[in-house]
């Protein structure tokens, strides 16, 4: 029951940051906002087992993917900021103000992930999940990959729309989220 009710409060937040592109099936926020829920799922129900056998390979595993969530998170926020230029110019409501980029970013992190901030989220969900791995949690961080990765290809949808030919090309050198692999 404890469960609920911190998920529910903590839903309310999410609502509100996603508020705006909640009805709009087209949008990467739509699916960003059900990933962040399973994401927020498993961090209720795992959180009691953040530090629980330190030494174990599942905590060094879910360690390890935490501190690269971290990492393309930092990276990739440093670099939309510094090379991205935010623009006020560039009109999208279902766009965060960091997210309007108006140049194409292709170097730093981005120049092997083309989504650093959607990939650490995958990273999150997988570090989470690691912390207390159980059959009901397995699915819950499968369904959340999957709409980040839903996420990543309508975000990409709306990266041709914008800058057309140069982000075509900038998706054959460099991968969706996993370096040299994916």
């Amino acid at each position: 029951m404890e469960n609920w009710i911190i998920f529910g409060i903590l839903s309310v937040g999410i609502i509100f940051i996603s508020w705006r592109t909640l009805l709009n099936i087209r949008s990467h926020g739509f699916y960003r906002f059900f990933g962040w829920e399973l994401l927020l799922w498993l961090l209720v129900n795992n959180f009691k087992f953040w530090f629980s056998n330190p030494l174990s390979i599942n905590q060094l595993m879910s360690w390890t993917l935490l501190l690269f969530s971290l990492y393309l998170l930092i990276a990739g926020i440093l670099l939309m900021k510094e090379v991205g230029k935010p623009a006020n110019t560039r009109e999208s409501k279902n766009l965060y103000q960091f997210e309007k980029t108006s140049r194409l970013i292709d170097s730093g992190v981005f120049r092997y992930i083309r989504h650093p901030l959607y990939a650490s989220l995958i990273y999150l969900t997988w570090g989470i999940f690691l912390k207390n791995p159980t059959i009901i949690l397995l699915f819950v961080a499968l369904l959340a990959s999957i709409f980040f990765y839903l996420t990543m290809l309508f975000d990409e949808k709306e990266c041709i729309e914008y800058f057309g030919d140069e982000y075509r090309e900038y998706m054959k050198c460099s991968k969706m989220f996993i370096p040299f692999i994916f």
